[in-house]
């Protein structure tokens, strides 16, 4: 009997190992030892599909690729074989022994965790020049190149950085992200907004690549001799095409993580010619116009004008001053207001700016405002020129006359200040009776308000009450809960999805979580029981239109199928319209 009840134990023991043993998910990586120029592959891979995966931090090294996503789903002697994973592709970050930490994932209800993977990262080490090595073939047919209009220009002088990724014909790239940003130490920059990356045409090294412009930059450079532009470091992962093919008789290709830098480039900046620079030079370089206007020259005592000096055209006009106004001591002058109307393309800085000058007279009499010269280096004659405004007359009508001292016989002379003796009337123009009246005054004790802060919180007591019953139904409501967090994570995803469109990856995961997580709130079934059969079987026991239950089969054929075939924007626009149309349709079916 004791032997007995210690078999039925064994058997008890092995069975419980066995079922634990049904659910797998583990970390595998390409290599445990690889040089720090190399890059490292990790898989996390389970047997059974499952919500809310987190991967780890990756200390110590920087993530270049993924999350990508592949899933084997197959019947063989009628067993289903089901395998899910996430790829990552890491670059490391120094030279060390690192630690991959546990990732986590929910299946049926249960958290798993994998176990911690070390790394042991070496120098760098030589990479093998084989055509038949994915990563060689990367590095031959993915270029950065950074484009300088001009590497001798003088002080001030507008250039441009054009960065340009070329790709030859046969290879792709599915993603991108800048690891280092260029620097542009010494120099004035200014980037031009790109919308959108176009994929144009042209030739690298005499041979055909097709190329998008990632970055353009305008730089005037603030100092004279060698200056250099920082890198710009792209981390990317390229699509290479391999020797097998796909059932349609594609070509399969292979992604390889990859980085790739624009380089450094050196500018030498020449200074401005010392010979003939004019005294009142402020570092204006380009080509320009200049006027100094007022609102008006004619007008009484206390009334006040704007005179504008202003500077149009084109050149580095937001790295100059512009020349000071002066007026007679009669001439109260207020301090400017600057304006600046100016935008910047590939050729640099254009339009206007301007210092406003707010000018009250006090006195009648004939004021002059004296003429302004403003100076500029022309790049296209290489010579400094000189514009001068015209002097303009000041003309005030009516006002207390100035009564000056016997020293000063002109009393319109700028030279010198005026010893002027004021009227009583000087600031008749000033408002010294205010008018204010009073206003009336209520109480908050006992008022309306007073009542209703006292009253409001004691019937807001029975409102929470029910709203606590409310919930505590809810939360004994399991089925209901599941339901309704897998109809929010279905709205989720396919939100998620519509802002992906362009990343193939990432928009098929979401659609094809969308999906799933919709059948489950509407059949209420967990994902691990996901086949195709059994979703035809279980909708169309609901009266589900056939028509409509080989939309929603095919869809979910093309999230798995477009991994692994190159997939348009338009395609993944239509797909995601399907989609929409698609759960549309089976919300009124299924009610």
């Amino acid at each position: 009997m004791k032997l007995i009840k210690h078999i039925a134990l064994i058997i008890l023991i092995a069975c419980n190992s066995m079922a634990l043993a049904q659910v797998k998910f583990e970390a595998k990586v390409s290599k445990q030892k690889l040089g720090v120029n190399e890059r490292l592959r990790i898989d996390f891979e389970m047997n059974k599909d499952g919500d809310n995966f987190n991967p780890p931090n990756f200390d110590g090294f920087t993530v270049v690729g993924g999350p990508n996503t592949s899933v084997s789903n197959s019947w063989i002697n009628g067993e289903r074989t089901y395998s899910k994973t996430y790829s990552y592709f890491l670059a490391p970050k120094s030279v060390g022994s690192f630690t991959i930490k546990q990732a986590t994932i929910e299946i049926e209800g249960e958290i798993y965790k994998t176990f911690p993977v070390k790394i042991e990262v070496t120098k760098a080490v030589d990479r093998p020049k084989d055509g038949n090595n994915a990563e060689f073939i990367a590095s031959e047919n993915i270029h950065l190149v950074a484009e300088v209009s001009k590497t001798n220009p003088y002080l001030n002088e507008a250039i441009t950085v054009v960065y340009k990724l070329y790709v030859s014909p046969d290879t792709g790239v599915s993603n991108w992200r800048e690891k280092d940003n260029p620097r542009y130490n010494d120099f004035w920059s200014q980037n031009i907004e790109i919308k959108g990356l176009k994929i144009e045409n042209g030739t690298y090294k005499g041979e055909d690549y097709r190329y998008v412009v990632l970055r353009k930059t305008v730089l005037y450079p603030q100092k004279t001799g060698e200056l250099k532009i920082e890198p710009l470091s792209l981390d990317i992962t390229v699509e290479v095409p391999t020797s097998r093919t796909d059932i349609f008789g594609n070509r399969i290709m292979t992604r390889v993580p990859k980085t790739v830098s624009a380089g450094s480039r050196t500018i030498n900046v020449k200074p401005l010619p010392e010979a003939g620079k004019p005294a009142d030079f402020k570092g204006a370089v380009g080509d320009y116009s200049f006027n100094v206007t007022t609102t008006k020259t004619e007008l009484n005592a206390t009334e006040s004008l704007q005179a504008l000096v202003e500077v149009s055209g084109k050149g580095n006009l937001k790295l100059f001053e512009l020349p000071k106004l002066t007026a007679p001591s009669s001439l109260e002058v207020f301090e400017p207001e600057h304006k600046e109307y100016v935008s910047t393309n590939l050729s640099g800085m254009r339009g206007k700016i301007s210092d406003s000058y707010t000018i009250v007279p006090a006195y009648k009499g004939k004021y002059p405002i004296p003429s302004i010269s403003f100076s500029y280096f022309d790049l296209k004659t290489e010579s400094y020129k000189r514009i001068t405004s015209d002097e303009i007359i000041i003309d005030v009508l009516e006002g207390p006359s100035a009564m000056i001292s016997s020293t000063n016989e002109n009393p319109n002379k700028t030279s010198s200040k005026q010893n002027v003796i004021t009227n009583k009337d000087q600031f008749a123009f000033i408002k010294t009776k205010p008018n204010l009246t009073s206003i009336s005054t209520t109480h908050f004790f006992k008022s309306t308000l007073f009542w209703m802060s006292l009253l409001l919180p004691l019937l807001a007591i029975p409102l929470a009450i029910v709203i606590r019953r409310g919930k505590d139904k809810r939360d004994a409501d399991v089925v209901g809960n599941k339901v309704r967090k897998a109809d929010r994570l279905a709205r989720k995803y396919l939100s998620e999805a519509k802002k992906n469109l362009g990343e193939k990856e990432q928009f098929y995961e979401a659609l094809e979580r969308a999906l799933h997580n919709y059948l489950k709130a509407k059949l209420r079934i967990e994902t691990s029981d996901f086949n195709k059969d059994k979703i035809i079987a279980l909708l169309s026991q609901r009266n589900v239109n056939s028509q409509t239950i080989e939309e929603f089969t095919d869809l979910l054929e093309s999230c798995e199928l477009a991994r692994y075939t190159p997939i348009t924007t338009v395609t993944m626009q239509n797909d995601y319209e399907k989609a929409a149309k698609t759960i549309s349709k089976l919300d009124k079916e299924l009610r």
